[in-house]
């Protein structure tokens, strides 16, 4: 058997068959704790990072990364990826079969709770302002219809499913019966314990200590590339986790103005999303008032 034919049936074997790419903050740890039940989930770390981080280390290891695979399908549930033009065209290359989920969120609400998240594990030393113009991801990833569009152009409209974090919440049940009819896997039924995990970042502080959070995250990082997720997961919810993350102030709440901006940032890559889905996303614009603008073009400048 040549060589080139025998990785292509490996690869169809090992490699995923869906991705929910996120953006993140748009329930994907809960949907990572309801689906890993029920289908194939990376075991060694929950997010792989493998197609825009860590593509060198090659298929083997990313092959790894699905420990005891069984007949159920295989998948992995990666928020960084929607907004990565390299995740995308290399998900092309080696999984052109695959099945995408992409996961829409009111701009406002997801950049909020993603901000928190990178200033409370201390990716990023700015205020959410500051943050809106030094940091590409948070602007990058609330690209919704430009996003989806390259999605839809590279695996065609009937193997993307845009769904929305709206319904999650209000519809759980109706929301991953949606998404097992997707991806054609057996429905599941939610139970008790299913609707009580929640991953907020309202519970979220800032670090105690910047620099300590920062080399902890350095360390852990370090170690999920290694296989030693799980170690990082007990650690993180030890007492030695919390002694390490937050301990600070609490986040306030975003002002008003500072809202008003990211609609009016965002206004019409929300509408261009609301003709693209046929859904009504008007809740989504209803911050109304002068603001102070935030150039797009500013905001995708990093800072030193």
């Amino acid at each position: 058997m040549a060589a080139s034919t025998c990785f292509r049936k490996v690869t169809l074997h090992v490699l995923p068959s869906f991705f929910i790419v996120g953006p993140p903050r748009t329930g994907t740890s809960w949907l990572h704790e309801v689906l890993k039940k029920h289908v194939t989930l990376p075991t060694l770390t929950k997010e792989t990072r493998f197609f825009d981080l860590h593509f060198h280390r090659g298929v083997w290891w990313y092959r790894a990364q699905f420990f005891g695979l069984g007949s159920s399908p295989i998948g992995e549930i990666a928020p960084t990826y929607f907004a990565s033009h390299e995740a995308r065209r290399r998900i092309k290359k080696l999984c052109p079969w695959a099945k995408i989920v992409c996961i829409f969120r009111n701009p406002v609400d997801r950049i909020v709770s993603l901000y928190r998240l990178k200033r409370g594990y201390a990716m990023v030393p700015w205020e959410l302002d500051e943050a809106l113009v030094c940091d590409r991801e948070l602007v990058e990833s609330s690209l919704y219809a430009t996003y989806l569009r390259e999605w839809f152009k590279d695996f065609g409209p009937d193997r993307v499913r845009p769904m929305f974090y709206d319904d999650l919440c209000d519809r759980p049940q109706f929301f991953v019966d949606q998404l097992a009819d997707f991806l054609r896997i057996p429905r599941l039924t939610l139970t008790l314990s299913d609707l009580q995990v929640v991953h907020t970042s309202e519970t979220l502080t800032y670090p105690r200590n910047y620099s300590c959070v920062r080399m902890a995250v350095s360390v852990s990082d370090w170690l999920k590339v290694r296989g030693l997720g799980k170690l990082v997961s007990v650690v993180k919810r030890s007492p030695i986790g919390g002694l390490v993350l937050g301990g600070g102030p609490a986040f306030p709440k975003a002002s008003a103005n500072l809202s008003e901006a990211i609609v009016s940032l965002f206004r019409q890559e929300i509408e261009a999303l609301e003709v693209m889905v046929n859904r009504d996303l008007s809740a989504w614009k209803q911050v109304e008032g002068n603001a102070t603008p935030i150039s797009r073009a500013n905001a995708q400048v990093g800072c030193n």
